[in-house]
């Protein structure tokens, strides 16, 4: 057993698995929440756990919580990222993070190396367990004299199919605001040698179907910059290299109708500030000459196209079914994105006894040593308990525990600002999870 402190900031669903973990392994948890109900949550039911209130911008107080730990984990917004890891250089404390290493972050590299602490990043699902078992591959494909001619890599975080039983085939494990937000990034990615750029309101039109096993209808696109993997995974001679995001079929066509008709913008509208009802405010919102649903869904129609009449159907019943046409009042956001949020939380989350479902498959093209081509698939499904872990909080918030003991333990040194992009830091998680956890991505070979 061990007497190690760590700081835990955040309390949302991914954070209780990182926290049993070290419960578990008799590390004191200090947690800290914006407000003391949320922290108090998390400990209950856990062994050597402290609830406190913090305000991770109040650089004092942050201070002085991490200077009485030996490591703060960081699972808040990943805008404060940079702000905690500073507190930890002049505290001289190491860090874990499940985010991607922004720009901010990555400044901060060299005071980190000169703190002689550890800030590992990027060690939950996507990004993650995606990193662990990319590098593994690509470095036995190298080691064996052959070449990833094409890296494709798709995750979803989704309702397990029975689960999948609205307009969208999908519901909120997470920020609502933050999903939708995710469906207006621009994408950038290699094929067949050549960069492809697409703005992020025309993200929704690239979306293909994509086939991992029969029994799942995906369809797939790219998400945010994927050519900065052929550096990072060492890959100068992939010719093709995406990284996107795996959906069911039926729900990028549904978008695409929303962000034509105004509903995932952030310009504050006073319409918008009072508890109107929807036809009321998707009438101001689409420009209808009025709040009757012919004319609504007339004024939507002239804002974007539908492949065919059956589709059209389809949308506009979803479209209804989320109250859009009706006399429902809105819960007043002051934007059309964060009023819609309002309403699909309510209407899209997960009901008692229903599962979620991570979907995860890498897909290399390979060419061997002696000229033979291949393709290898790795892949990774699980599904959530609905009394125990959800799959996501599973697949983010174990990888993240099993890190932080690592650290804790020695067995990651490294210093600086750290991603898992390396054997020697990957491998020991690797052991740790599937031996532990059971957690593991399952290789096919294909000639």
């Amino acid at each position: 057993m061990t007497s190690k402190k760590v700081l835990l900031l955040g309390s949302g669903f991914v954070t209780r698995p990182t926290a049993d973990i070290l419960s578990s392994k008799g590390v004191q948890v200090t947690v800290a929440c914006r407000t003391l109900e949320s922290a108090k949550k998390l400990c209950e039911g856990l062994a050597n756990c402290s609830p406190i209130s913090l305000d991770a911008s109040d650089a004092d107080a942050l201070d002085k919580a991490i200077s009485k730990v030996s490591l703060v984990i960081s699972l808040i917004p990943y805008t404060y990222h940079a702000t905690v890891i500073k507190s930890a250089i002049r505290q001289k404390k190491d860090v874990v993070t499940t985010s991607y290493v922004s720009p901010a972050m990555e400044a901060l590299d060299k005071d980190a190396k000169e703190a002689g602490i550890t800030v590992l990043n990027e060690i939950g699902l996507d990004p993650g367990i995606d990193n662990l078992y990319a590098v593994k591959t690509i470095d036995e494909v190298h080691k064996a004299g052959g070449e990833i001619t094409s890296f494709l890599s798709y995750c979803g975080g989704l309702p397990a199919p029975e689960a999948s039983d609205n307009p969208l085939g999908y519901k909120f494990s997470w920020s609502s605001r933050g999903a939708l937000l995710a469906l207006r990034n621009n994408a950038k990615f290699y094929q067949d040698g050549k960069v492809v750029e697409t703005p992020g309101e025309k993200l929704m039109d690239t979306a293909k179907p994509y086939y991992i096993y029969p029994g799942y209808a995906f369809v797939a696109y790219a998400n945010r910059d994927s050519t900065a993997y052929r550096e990072k995974y060492n890959i100068p001679e992939a010719k093709t290299i995406v990284r996107g995001s795996l959906r069911y079929q039926g729900f990028p066509q549904f978008i695409k109708v929303l962000v034509d008709a105004g509903f995932l913008t952030e310009e504050e509208k006073d319409f918008l500030k009072q508890p109107v009802p929807w036809k009321e405010a998707t009438a101001k919102i689409i420009g209808s000459s009025s709040t009757s649903e012919d004319d609504i869904i007339w004024a939507i129609s002239s804002r974007t196209q539908f492949s065919n009449t059956d589709e059209k159907n389809r949308i506009v019943a979803g479209l209804r079914w989320l109250g859009l046409f009706s006399d429902e009042k809105i819960t007043p956001r002051g934007s059309p994105l964060d009023t819609l949020c309002a309403t699909m939380e309510a209407k899209m989350s997960f009901e008692e006894g229903e599962r979620d479902m991570v979907m995860l498959q890498h897909r290399f093209e390979v060419e061997n040593k002696d000229g033979s081509k291949e393709t290898r698939t790795l892949t990774l499904v699980d599904y959530g308990d609905p009394k125990g872990y959800s799959a996501m909080a599973k697949l983010v918030g174990i990888p993240c525990g099993v890190a932080v003991m690592q650290v804790l333990d020695g067995t990651i040194k490294q210093k600086g600002i750290l991603a898992p992009i390396t054997r020697e830091l990957n491998d020991p998680i690797m052991k740790e999870l599937k031996e532990t956890y059971g957690i593991t991505m399952q290789e096919k070979v294909i000639r």
